[in-house]
């Protein structure tokens, strides 16, 4: 029998994840280059069963998912007929993990295949990476493996408890499920606080002969003691001596302060940023970013990746990168606002990859006014953040000029037993400072001397009092989290990774046990009730510690320090103790919600409210053999200002933003119904200035009219102060 003939082979095969990172890569690579898209993962664990044998050493099932399958066959075909295949996918696990998945599932010859990484798609990077192939690095496919299976362990056993238990569509994960958990703790914080009322009193002050030249001085102590003013008593007494006492000034110091640019961004810091300064999700500033780093066409008609890789828990850059930034720097503000020394950034991550570079710009010379053109409107947003931050984390500090008075104040001469203290600074050279500034943490903002001048003074210098300030405050809860405060959180208790940031915080929305209202996210009923039973019946899983302990062990397995079926072992004992107690243990919850209605198409069951992949929806108690749904409406109790008759209710998209419609809405026949919408919430009260009921809630604090264009304090419209957030 003769012998099967080799294919013939020619040309050499490159597989990326994207159509778009595919176009980018094949433009620098050229002639004898194919360049496929693997459309992300290839393959994984069966969604139908638990596919993970627990039995027999952990050991995986994965499968091509049918819509999968053509890709395969078409990668399979082309690495038939390569010369060379190289696998191109992204620079961390999961990339490693997709490599591996994508070699075993098209059956490609290990002996021919080779895997290469870059952390910039740009063609010094590339032609690096080729001259430099390697071998797949099982390390990091073992240590991605075992975090996958760890999540199958996890999300699959406890969400089939919780349709059992509870209601169908909910769902666990081993991060999810401890990001939630932050969200449910801070709302019960919330909802426990008890405000402490305080007093502070501050004093106007001018020179004594200029009564223009004014400034505020705080009391700091009284008889070189701290104090506390509980209440408007206690203030009173103070109030009173001091008004015809005198005020001398004590001690009078000047000095410079340095202040340090911000280190360029990590994954964390950016998803935090963009939040700050523009509103974006963080699934949406990962969008925007992945778009930027796998290429944009430039107007000379080239194609290059703007930014370095966006999924990385390190501050470093390349020797090579500061070297261009310096020049850029001296070049465009002058040598002075360059530092002696390069400045080096140390993460505070817990097990951040240092190896990686920070999120920075491939070319500090392609400015983002150069390329504005090339990109959309987001897209140059978050561009011209990047590039600002990591030019300013190259740049000479900024110096500030300080001054700080001291007053001693007192009924006379002899009794000067209170303390004021004023401080301001003002700059003395940008530094940084005239590139970028990072935006001030809403949450914590504290009230800056910056741009704070004083008269001139001399020590033993008398003063005169204008005004006493007494003022009367009460301290706040903590505030709830946005997306990008609960990335920070999860981060700083070393929950998950940069890859995972971002999914998290947008599953937990998606599966409804966390809703996000004028950007700060609020727990559901279903979110405590299911955090309440993890809590109670998982408490490892649910563990901040013991979690962040996991991604430690996931770590030491990348690094090849530990191997992953002990820890796989370790968990599952512990785990499975748990599972078979909560099993037998944890109550029966779930139960018909009952609309109301008999169902119209079969006039046999009853309405219930049910839920699918988009959250509740109506259907029929007779289900299967009954198929009637009809959409979940939401009332709110306000009628439709457009049409009148129609009451608004409040619907959800399919990516979980919220917007209101009237019950009459017809969007194609004005005249057969109603065409009202809005993404703001309509308030059923009249516009104290145009007397129309078109008023919405346009933030936290504002109503607007829709009408007429005025805003009004929502504290003003007694329909409205139920939507008033506590500061």
């Amino acid at each position: 029998m003769a012998k099967k003939r080799a294919p013939r082979r020619s040309g050499k095969l490159v597989i990326v994840e994207s159509p778009a990172k595919a176009r980018t890569v094949g433009r620098f690579l050229g002639k004898g280059y194919t360049v496929k898209a693997s459309i992300g993962h290839v393959r994984d664990l069966l969604r139908s069963r638990l596919s993970v044998d627990v039995e027999n050493e952990f050991e995986p099932t994965y499968r091509v998912p049918n819509e999968k399958r053509a890709v395969v066959k078409e990668l399979k075909e082309a690495a038939k007929k390569a010369t060379e295949i190289y696998l191109a996918t992204d620079p961390d696990r999961e990339g490693e993990a997709i490599a591996w998945h994508l070699m075993h599932a098209a059956d490609m010859d290990e002996s021919r295949t080779k895997r290469v990484v870059f952390h910039e798609i740009t063609q010094t990077a590339i032609s690096h990476s080729f001259d430099n192939p390697r071998e797949l690095d099982m390390q990091l496919v073992n240590s991605q493996q075992a975090r996958r299976i760890l999540d199958r362990l996890v999300g699959y056993n406890i969400t089939e408890l919780l349709w059992d238990r509870v209601r169908n569509r909910l769902s666990a994960g081993r991060v999810q499920s401890i990001a939630v958990r932050i969200v449910v703790e801070r709302e019960k914080e919330i909802q426990a606080f008890v405000p402490q009322e305080y007093w502070t009193l501050e004093a106007e002050l001018a020179k004594s002969d200029n009564k223009k030249k004014k400034f505020k001085a705080r009391l700091l102590k009284i008889d070189g003691k701290d104090f506390e003013f509980g209440n408007e008593e206690s203030v009173k007494p103070h109030v009173a001596a001091l008004e015809k006492g005198m005020y001398r000034v004590k001690d009078i110091k000047r000095g410079t302060r340095n202040r340090r640019p911000s280190a360029p961004f990590t994954t964390s810091t950016l998803q935090q940023e963009a939040s700050k300064v523009y509103g974006f999700t963080s699934k949406r500033t990962m969008s925007i970013a992945q778009q930027l780093y796998e290429g944009i066409e430039l107007p000379d008609g080239s194609s290059s990746g703007l930014i370095t890789y966006m999924r990385t828990d390190s501050t470093s850059v390349s020797g090579d990168a500061q070297r261009a930034a310096r020049e850029f720097v001296k070049n465009e503000f002058g040598e002075e606002y360059v530092p002696a020394k390069a400045p080096s950034y140390k993460t505070k991550t817990k097990g951040a990859q240092e190896a990686h570079e920070a999120v920075r710009p491939t070319d500090v010379f392609r400015t983002p006014k150069s390329i504005k053109g090339s990109l959309s409107r987001d897209q140059v947003k978050l561009y011209t953040l990047i590039w600002n931050r990591f030019v300013a984390s190259q740049m000479e500090n900024a110096v500030y000029n300080t001054l700080r008075v001291d007053i001693e104040a007192g009924e006379t001469e002899d009794t000067l037993r209170y303390l004021f203290r004023a401080s301001g600074s003002t700059i003395k050279f940008k530094g940084f400072l005239a590139v970028y500034e990072e935006s001030k943490d809403e949450d914590n903002a504290e009230k800056s001397d910056e741009g704070l001048t004083f008269p001139d003074m001399e020590i033993q210098e008398v003063l005169q009092l204008l005004k006493l300030l007494p003022e009367q405050h009460f301290t706040q809860p903590p505030p709830r989290y946005t997306e990008a405060t609960l990335v920070k959180a999860l981060e700083e208790k070393g929950i998950g990774r940069p890859s995972t940031y971002a999914p998290t915080v947008a599953v937990i929305q998606n599966r409804d046990y966390v809703t996000r209202k004028d950007k700060r996210l609020y727990p559901t009923e279903t979110g405590v009730l299911v955090n309440d039973l993890l809590t109670e019946y998982f408490p490892d899983v649910l563990d901040y510690d013991f979690t962040a302990k996991m991604e430690g062990s996931l770590d030491s397995i990348a690094e090849g320090d530990m191997e992953w079926i002990p820890i796989l072992k370790e968990f599952y004992e512990s785990f499975e103790g748990n599972l078979l107690n909560a099993q037998a243990e944890m109550p029966k919850l779930q139960q018909e919600e009952l609309v109301g209605r008999t169902c119209p198409e079969c006039n046999q069951g009853d309405l219930i409210v049910r839920y699918g992949r988009w959250g509740k929806f109506i259907g029929c108690n007779r289900y299967p053999d009954c198929q009637y749904t009809e959409p979940w409406k939401e009332y709110i109790d306000v009628t439709c200002p457009q049409c009148g008759t129609g009451e608004i209710i409040a619907l959800r998209t399919r990516q979980g933003r919220t917007f209101y419609g009237c019950t009459n809405y017809n969007k194609d026949d004005a005249e057969a119904g109603c065409q009202f919408t809005s993404w703001k919430r309509p308030l059923d009260t009249a516009c104290p200035t145009c007397s129309e009921r078109r008023l919405v809630i346009k933030n936290k604090k504002v109503a607007e009219c829709t009408n007429c264009g005025s805003t009004h304090p929502l504290e003003s419209l007694p329909e409205a102060q139920q939507f008033i957030e506590p500061a």
